[in-house]
Formats: structure tokens, C-alpha cells, sequence
């Protein structure tokens, strides 16, 4: 009898720790001020679950989000957070305020959105480099030959593209969103070809993957080279067909707030563009 209820002791503490498992969630990531709150080394930051890593977890429906641990052939490393995006299911915008830039925080206040992260490279004026549009009102004037830019049509179709294969049209383009950056990291799910300073830094892009979803990826440490980015995201398994690099730096934000899980990527500068999902 004493075997027997141990046996099913053993039984009942397996299932239970197998059901823990199950529950693990995306871990809570938080980086102020451009210093990261998780130390980085050689091996998984050890107050992250490595249960947690490298698992898409469902934040709302359509929207899912997950974090990996990226190393570089440098040896530099970062916990790199992905959240990937069924189009079908969330609306994309593209907020513009240069009189009154704001924390990432600030802006999730005032857009009540699920997910907010930066956008395009804007001088000290706040006003954009290329072409922004916002709820169709259009600022500054298209890169010509280089970069790329996320749009939103006026049916609501969402694009990725490299302007040097696609340039702007702005006679025959009604266009409700949109921000433009540089480089193109990655281009038809081949590695993108461009010169760019070697520094390590703060990355943000946005990519579309070859099904069609919309991914923004952040990685808040001061940890790759655009060319080693570029390298990163062509290796890994997200698929992706099509990478534009954002502005990065200390303009790198993400905040994600859904499904009773959250990440913090605070930009150490304030913003006046950015990329709204709801």
C-alpha cells in the first residue's frame, strides 16, 4: 500500500510540474533609459526562463510575441524581443506629433494601443528625413533610390517595400500611413546590400515574413553591427521575406501591453513618429 501511494505521489507531482511548464510566459522585459535591466552573457540571461525563450506566446488574436537570445560571430549578444502580427486581425498607423515629442510610455497612454514602437528617422526639428504620412496627411518628401517604407493604402493594404525597386509615386499614390527609413536589411529573403557604419548599437526594424505577417523586432543592447543585424535575421527561423531597418539608436522603443503580458523597451530620446498597432 505504501508503494503504491508513493507511486501515485510521484504521479501527481510529474503532472503538476509538467502543467507549470505549460504555463510559462513571455517574460516581462523591461530596458530604461538605454541600459538593460537583464545582464548579458555568453549563455542565456539567467533571470530569463529559458523555458520562456525562443516560444511564441499569443498576446491577443493575431498578435503574438516571443524573446531570443542573438549572438553575434563578434561575441556580442542581446535578448531580442519579436512581435508578429496576422494582418487580418489588427490596424496599423503611423503617429506624428514633432511639436510635442513624447516617452514610449506616453505615447501608449495617449493611443491606448496594444503595441507602440518607433519609426522612421526624423532630424532636430522632429520633422521626418523622408516621407511620413499620417491618417493621410503627408510630410516631407520620399527617399529617391534607397530605403525603404512601411505604408497603409486607403483599403487598408499594408506594405513593405524597397524604394529603389518601388519608388513613390506621388501622383497615382493615396497613401493613409506611412514611414520610410534605411537600409533594407533584407530584400526578397535575401540579404540586403548596403554600406553602413560598423558600430554596434540599438536596433528596430520591421520586417514581413513569407507568410505575410508583419513583424517589429527590437534588440535594446548596444550589441550589433546593421551588417551583423542583417546576418541575425537571414539565420533565423522568423522567415522573413523583407526587412527595413528603423531608427535606431537611442530613438529603439517597444512597448507591448496585451494579454496581461508586457514589454518595455524604452527609447532613451523622445519620440515624435511611431508606429501605433491596435
Amino acid at each position: 500500500m505504501l508503494a503504491n501511494s508513493m507511486w501515485r505521489l510521484c504521479l501527481l507531482l510529474c503532472l503538476l510540474a509538467s502543467s507549470l511548464l505549460a504555463c510559462q510566459v513571455l517574460p516581462n522585459v523591461t530596458f530604461n533609459g538605454g541600459t538593460p535591466a537583464v545582464s548579458l552573457t555568453p549563455n542565456a540571461p539567467s533571470d530569463m526562463s529559458t523555458q520562456s525563450l525562443n516560444v511564441w506566446h499569443p498576446l491577443a488574436k493575431g498578435v503574438e510575441a516571443r524573446s531570443e537570445y542573438w549572438k553575434s560571430p563578434g561575441d556580442t549578444a542581446d535578448t531580442v524581443t519579436i512581435v508578429r502580427l496576422d494582418l487580418r486581425y489588427v490596424h496599423i498607423s503611423v503617429d506624428y506629433n514633432p511639436k510635442a515629442p513624447k516617452s514610449m510610455s506616453d505615447w501608449m497612454l495617449q493611443t491606448h494601443a496594444l503595441a507602440v514602437m518607433n519609426g522612421g528617422y526624423f532630424d532636430k526639428a522632429n520633422r521626418p528625413t523622408g516621407l511620413l504620412v499620417s491618417d493621410g496627411d503627408v510630410v516631407g518628401s520620399s527617399y529617391d533610390g534607397f530605403g525603404g517604407m512601411l505604408s497603409v493604402d486607403a483599403q487598408g493594404h499594408v506594405s513593405l517595400r524597397a524604394l529603389g525597386q518601388q519608388p513613390y509615386d506621388s501622383d497615382n499614390e493615396r497613401l493613409e500611413q506611412a514611414t520610410q527609413s534605411s537600409p533594407m536589411l533584407i530584400l526578397n529573403g535575401k540579404r540586403g546590400q548596403f554600406k553602413a557604419n560598423a558600430a554596434s548599437d540599438r536596433r528596430s526594424v520591421v520586417a514581413v515574413d513569407k507568410q505575410g505577417r508583419l513583424l517589429l523586432i527590437a534588440s535594446p543592447g548596444q550589441a550589433f553591427s546593421l551588417d551583423e543585424l542583417a546576418d541575425l535575421l537571414l539565420a533565423s527561423d522568423l522567415s522573413i521575406q523583407t526587412a527595413l531597418n528603423l531608427d535606431g539608436g537611442a530613438s529603439t522603443g517597444l512597448y507591448v501591453n496585451a494579454g496581461g503580458k508586457k514589454v518595455n523597451i524604452d527609447a532613451v530620446t523622445l519620440l515624435p513618429i511611431v508606429i501605433v498597432i491596435k
